[in-house]
């Protein structure tokens, strides 16, 4: 049965053979032509915090929810079924860790926002999967129960007169603060790798900050997420379980003619996406060390578009959302002048993009990003900063941004959305 379902899946996918694979050592490569242009960037702007260890550690925290929701809208839509509600997923798991974390400790309170992402993605597989609802309004309407939900239990339970839990500290918009998620630091190879960021050299003090980031007070949440993108991939692409998953995205009624249960496949994809989505969510109260309404802040929304600049790939999920991450991390750190020192750099990437378009005999889109690229290139020289409204919104234009690039390479499951029921095939 894999061999059909190999090929069933192969004649869903139009035009694998015209692109370039995205092969290990062109991976390694990429990787090392932005840490040198990043280096040359903050050799030449003087923006030191650019590739500091805190700038890449506080990105690597902010990088977690947000590639833990992605990585859970993966696994919702490479089974065909679009999960817009990831949001409300991510709020539900916020809150349960919230709720649980002040009592029982953070290990704990990762456990409940695991459960409480998989009882969003539970009510969104019943309506989409069982009942036939447009996935667009399910997901809309998930995030809208999320948001009422946990507003109102909040009140019940944090902010009522006389509760343990008011007088533990918790109020009607928050919980009570929970303990200390443990970390660990490399012993030795982190005081190495400060020491020699320390020195300011081209390139060796920047690769520097970006492995001490590495080594250095990481939670072991995030050691977890990493290993849960390593799974997502054996399990997606090296398994037969994989395989009978995805062709339930790409065709599901061939893949039901070949003895593939599609709705239990569905609906194993959208809880597990639900509760990727919901320790993402747990991760946020058990950074701040408590749940906080509005905590998500449209991560979910951001994780999804990760999900789609990755081009449903859990390599490319993970690229996103350390761009996103970083983005975050720097306007919450830095602020107007290491944005400010960003614009050089964004006006050379539309630079070069503008010569391959030109290359491509595609002048109309050369044109737009060489204009755009002049005129980053005069507002980064006439100003000495960027105003506050902008550095706040970064990570969303970036988000922006990277999806306009992108989006003629993109290709999602065939049949991503589309509604299905059991023997339209017969």
């Amino acid at each position: 049965m894999s061999t059909d379902l190999k090929s069933a899946t192969k004649l869903a996918v139009p035009g694998r053979g015209g692109r370039r694979k995205l092969t290990y050592p062109r991976i390694l490569l990429i990787i090392a032509v932005g840490l040198v242009a990043v280096s040359a960037l903050r050799a030449i702007t003087g923006a030191g915090d650019l590739t500091s260890t805190g700038q890449f550690g506080a990105a690597l925290s902010a990088a977690v929810p947000i590639g833990l929701a992605g990585l859970g809208g993966l696994w919702s839509e490479r089974a065909g079924v679009v999960n817009i509600g990831l949001e409300g997923m991510m709020m539900l798991g916020s809150f349960a860790a919230g709720w649980v974390g002040w009592q029982h400790g953070p290990w704990a309170a990762a456990a409940a926002g695991i459960l409480g992402g998989a009882l969003g993605g539970l009510i969104h597989a019943v309506a989409t999967v069982t009942f036939g609802v447009d996935h667009i309004v399910s997901g809309v309407a998930v995030n809208i129960l999320a948001l009422g939900a946990t507003q109102y239990l909040a009140t019940l339970w944090f902010g009522q007169e006389g509760s343990a839990a008011m007088a533990a500290g918790g109020n009607d918009k928050q919980s009570p603060p929970m303990p200390d998620m443990p970390t660990f630091t490399v012993p030795g190879l982190s005081d190495w790798l400060n020491s020699l960021e320390g020195h300011h050299w081209f390139l060796v003090s920047d690769v520097a900050g970006v492995l001490g980031a590495a080594v250095t007070n990481v939670s072991w949440l995030t050691l977890l997420t990493v290993g849960l993108f390593i799974g997502t991939f054996y399990a997606l692409w090296r398994s037969s379980f994989g395989l009978r998953l995805r062709s339930c995205g790409e065709a599901p009624i061939s893949a039901e003619t070949l003895g593939v249960n599609v709705y239990s496949y569905k609906y194993a994809a959208v809880l597990v996406s639900g509760a990727l989505a919901g320790l993402g969510g747990a991760f946020l109260s058990i950074g701040v060390h408590f749940y906080q309404d509005g905590q998500t802040g449209g991560r979910g929304y951001i994780g999804l578009a990760t999900m789609i600049f990755g081009n449903w790939r859990p390599g490319g999920v993970a690229m996103g959302a350390g761009l996103f991450g970083f983005m975050d991390a720097m306007q919450l750190r830095s602020g107007g002048p290491t944005v400010h020192a960003l614009l050089l750099g964004l006006a050379a990437l539309l630079a070069v993009l503008a010569l391959l378009r030109l290359r491509a005999a595609k002048r109309a889109q050369a044109a737009v990003s060489a204009v755009a690229a002049a005129v980053l290139i005069g507002w980064y020289f006439l100003a000495d900063t960027v105003p506050l409204e902008l550095v706040e919104a970064s990570p969303y234009i970036a988000t922006l941004l990277v999806l306009a690039l992108f989006s003629q390479r993109l290709r999602p499951p065939k049949a991503n959305g589309r509604p299905y029921r059991r023997g339209q095939g017969a």
